[in-house]
């Protein structure tokens, strides 16, 4: 016996999956087909500058300036994703969003990343401004914080606010990283 089905029932069917593909939002397929090269980011990550799992534990504060493409000018409203592995669980639990303010500075405090074995533990960040996406990060060790490569390679404009630095005070680690867009 052969099940045959109706062609009205097909075109029904058909309609409502093509009705369903057109509500879903461009974020949602974004997240499907991202071209991030670093592992973790999630795009749904929600607006605030406490990053923090637990208000017990070491704790960084990171700022800095975001700068144009030509390192000189700050730029106000530059959304900026960070991300970072939990220290406890190496899972990917410390992200949030947060925009610069008028003068191109941001600012935000989570726990000390986590790492994975045989590496560094690291922050990323995704700063987006009027449709130019930077992706970068930078290492963090008892030594002190770092950039990459091609941090190096790619943000050369910034000249003398091209490296991080760091500091500690009354148990608070500080790190002051810019970015060039």
């Amino acid at each position: 016996m052969k099940i045959s089905t109706s062609r009205r029932l097909f075109m029904s069917k058909s309609a409502l999956a093509a009705t369903g593909i057109a509500f879903i939002s461009s974020n949602t397929i974004n997240a499907f087909v991202s071209d991030c090269p670093y592992e973790g980011y999630n795009p749904f990550a929600e607006e605030k500058t406490d990053l923090r799992t637990t208000i017990f534990g070491d704790h960084v504060t990171v700022q800095g300036v975001i700068y144009d493409s030509s390192g000189s000018t700050p730029l106000k409203n530059a959304e900026i994703e960070v991300w970072h592995r939990s220290a406890s669980s190496l899972k990917f639990r410390n992200r949030g969003k947060l925009k610069t303010n008028h003068s191109g500075e941001y600012k935000f405090i989570t726990d000390i990343p986590g790492r994975k074995e045989q590496s560094s533990p690291r922050i990323y960040f995704k700063v987006s401004h009027q449709g130019k996406v930077v992706f970068t990060e930078i290492l963090i060790n008892v030594h002190g914080v770092f950039i990459t490569s091609d941090h190096f390679n790619s943000q050369s404009a910034l000249g003398s606010k091209l490296l991080p630095s760091s500091s500690r005070s009354n148990g608070n680690s500080e790190i002051n990283f810019n970015i060039s867009i």
